[in-house]
């Protein structure tokens, strides 16, 4: 697996404004889409871990927990970001695609 492929391809989704970004907007969108991604920063605080672990187990949504909050937000070009939604198919598509080689 390619992190920076990864987080390359973060970025290009956030140009493309198929991301959502903050917890309470995210929590939203795992409810309304059934294809999402989310990235959770590896040093995100307990509280959020614990919400965005529980809905993403009942929606059945793929969690990505293996970057850093700076990793993050250097992706997509904002300051302090520690949970990530991505919800296109065709990027979904590509970043298990990366995630899996």
């Amino acid at each position: 697996m390619n992190k920076q492929l990864i987080l390359n391809l973060l970025g290009l989704a956030t140009r493309a404004r198929k991301i959502v970004v903050g917890e309470e907007f995210v929590l939203k969108g795992l409810s309304n889409n059934q294809h999402n991604i989310v990235f959770l920063a590896s040093d995100a605080g307990d509280n959020i871990k614990r919400k965005i672990l529980r809905k993403t187990e009942d929606n059945n949504v793929v969690l990505v927990d293996f970057f850093s909050s700076l990793e993050l937000s250097k992706a997509i070009g904002k300051d302090n970001r520690r949970v990530v939604l991505v919800s296109d198919k065709g990027f979904i598509d590509k970043f298990k695609e990366y995630m899996n080689s």
